[in-house]
């Protein structure tokens, strides 16, 4: 869309954001879109020293960088395996890997650094949660379990799920469905979705194509539409603009305009639909 929401209401508050598993080594986070008209207030959070130290880099003023590992506040051990993106304070579950091309040689384990995690709910620099992203390789449902105080003020939930489990002991994408659902989150949309070829396929001779095998994916969850009711019109305003300007979902940013004009006897829908026809 070529537009942000924020130009047609000039009192879209900031969003809060809370990254766990920050290391940019996929690009820009989904939430780069807010940071580029300075809408946001990032926490990240990246163990890794390496991939903390490329965080720190960025030269965004509403950023903080800490080198915290998130999870159950207990001690654990940090497993830094050949590609950064495999490391997990899981431990990969080979027998699985082995079966897909690259994965035996990525998830090598090269050192084990000992650490220990924090909860969500007892971080201080965190002030609130509206956009909560995860992408802790296995440890996410860890997380969940441990911020329910955070995930009653949080809006938005942009996290990485696994259909067939790379680590020994992880959750899938059906356990974190469960939860999140019981924090009072529909799932909205997943994408992309990852497929693999098992050896010795290959499609187009490529390592990463893939045909059936799903294999993981990212989550999108909002607050249920049917709560919409419930929440203020600066909450709803934020859920708006994420919606719009991360994944392009007109209709259920155009339901929470419609809700802010219930409360407020506004005609901010009206505004949209306009924009949208002449976008």
């Amino acid at each position: 869309m070529s537009f942000s929401l924020s130009e047609l209401f000039a009192d879209i508050p900031t969003i809060d954001v809370v990254d766990v598993g920050a290391s940019p080594i996929d690009g820009d986070p989904p939430y780069q879109p807010l940071m580029s008209i300075e809408k946001a207030r990032v926490v990240c959070f990246e163990p890794n020293l390496e991939e903390y130290q490329k965080l720190q880099e960025n030269p965004y003023p509403g950023l903080t960088v800490l080198p915290y590992a998130i999870g159950d506040g207990q001690d654990a051990i940090l497993n830094i395996c050949q590609a950064p993106g495999m490391s997990s304070l899981l431990t990969p579950d080979r027998e699985i890997l082995e079966h897909f091309h690259g994965f035996d040689q990525w998830s090598q384990i090269v050192r084990q650094e000992p650490l220990s995690t924090h909860r969500l709910d007892d971080i201080p620099e965190i002030t609130a949660i509206d956009y909560l992203k995860l992408d802790v390789q296995g440890g996410e449902l860890a997380i969940l379990n441990h911020a329910t105080q955070r995930l009653q003020q949080t809006l938005v939930i942009h996290t990485e799920v696994q259909f067939v489990p790379f680590y020994q002991g992880q959750p899938l994408f059906a356990e974190l469905d469960q939860v999140l659902r019981a924090q009072g989150f529909y799932l909205h949309t997943l994408k992309p979705l990852v497929h693999r070829t098992f050896k010795p396929v290959l499609m187009n001779n490529d390592i990463f194509g893939g045909l059936n095998q799903l294999l993981w994916g990212d989550a999108v969850y909002v607050k249920k539409f049917t709560d919409f009711a419930q929440l203020t019109p600066a909450q709803l305003l934020k859920i708006a603009l994420i919606l719009h300007d991360l994944y392009s979902s007109f209709d259920l940013c155009a339901l929470a305009l419609e809700h802010i004009d219930r409360q407020t006897q506004s005609d901010r829908q009206s505004t949209y639909f306009a924009h949208l026809i002449e976008a």
